[in-house]
């Protein structure tokens, strides 16, 4: 990729970053959860920043590079936001058993969703696919117990 192309593409990021809108779970205690729908969407969004990576890496011409760079940035964000909105500040709370575990991981989901953002570098997918997985099962596997 030629420097035009690159100032082009973070030029076009920065506007779309300015008008991405993400929907999260609302924030009113409507007791309405599906933790697993939650975790089956990260994984789903991880696949497709993966593909994107892919994708931006395989050098197509410079509209489907800027398409994929705004696909690869609009998943992580939603990833960010179903571990912002929907686990930090709604499911996780003090007390519960792995505690500090669950809010670690959802740390290093939110880093790793960044650097997503920021590279083309797979091993960031697979890293954020083990992070998922790993929350999935601190997480749900302490809820089935009870």
């Amino acid at each position: 990729m030629n420097k035009m192309a690159k100032y082009l593409t973070v030029f076009v990021l920065f506007a779309a970053a300015s008008i991405v809108t993400v929907h999260a779970h609302c924030q009113v205690p409507c007791g309405i959860y599906d933790d697993q729908m939650r975790f089956h969407m990260m994984e789903e969004h991880v696949t497709t920043i993966t593909k994107a990576m892919t994708q931006i890496e395989a050098g197509q011409n410079q509209n489907q590079t800027v398409r994929w760079v705004m696909t690869k940035e609009q998943h992580a964000d939603e990833i960010i936001e179903i571990a912002c909105q929907y686990f930090l500040a709604q499911r996780i709370k003090p007390g519960m058993d792995h505690y500090e575990e669950n809010l670690k991981t959802l740390h290093e989901i939110i880093i790793t969703s960044m650097k997503c953002k920021q590279t083309t570098d797979v091993a960031n997918t697979t890293k954020l696919g083990e992070l998922i997985h790993s929350l999935e099962h601190t997480y749900l596997g302490e809820k089935h117990q009870h």
